[in-house]
């Protein structure tokens, strides 16, 4: 077992993005509403991927918003975080967890704030991200309904330990 929690931030750094990304349970909290979200995508892919130039970054970007089914994902790049609604805030973090192609994404109740019908779209959407990518996505969720349509293990955990697992 390896604490990450104790990596170093240089060995941290290299890490997120390329290993492991995350997506929210709240976008609206995740994103920074005084940036653009080009300007948020770009800086994982500015960040994360070694000698990358602004305008790859914001070609990157922009097939990323594309990937996750937002029409007219130039627009959506030059718009801020309150002008989009919750189901494409929540594809604008799908899209971030998605740009540097990590290998495990993290999905902390990735559909708990949106309505039934944008819910089983996300769903969808990240049933189709884990048959593109060479990856797993860890699914953390109370909805036992979500768990039976996505889930291939299941652990259930309390108080932080693992009480079953199927």
């Amino acid at each position: 077992v390896y604490d990450i929690a104790k990596m170093p931030m240089t060995e941290m750094n290299r890490v997120r993005g390329s290993q492991i990304a995350m997506i929210f349970q709240e976008p609206m909290t995740s994103l920074n509403p005084v940036f653009t979200i080009g300007e948020q995508l770009d800086e994982v892919t500015l960040l994360h991927v070694e000698g990358s130039s602004k305008e790859y970054a914001k070609k990157r970007s922009i097939d990323m918003l594309n990937l996750v089914g937002i029409a007219m994902p130039e627009s959506v790049y030059a718009r801020y975080p309150h002008e989009l609604s919750g189901g494409m805030r929540q594809r604008v973090m799908i899209a971030m967890a998605l740009i540097c192609d990590p290998e495990l994404i993290i999905a902390d109740e990735p559909t708990t704030a949106l309505d039934v019908t944008i819910q089983a779209q996300i769903l969808d959407l990240l049933r189709d991200v884990k048959k593109k990518m060479n990856g797993s996505i860890m699914l953390i969720t109370h909805d036992l309904g979500v768990i039976a349509e996505m889930a291939d293990i299941v652990v259930v955990m309390y108080a932080g330990r693992i009480i079953e697992m199927g």
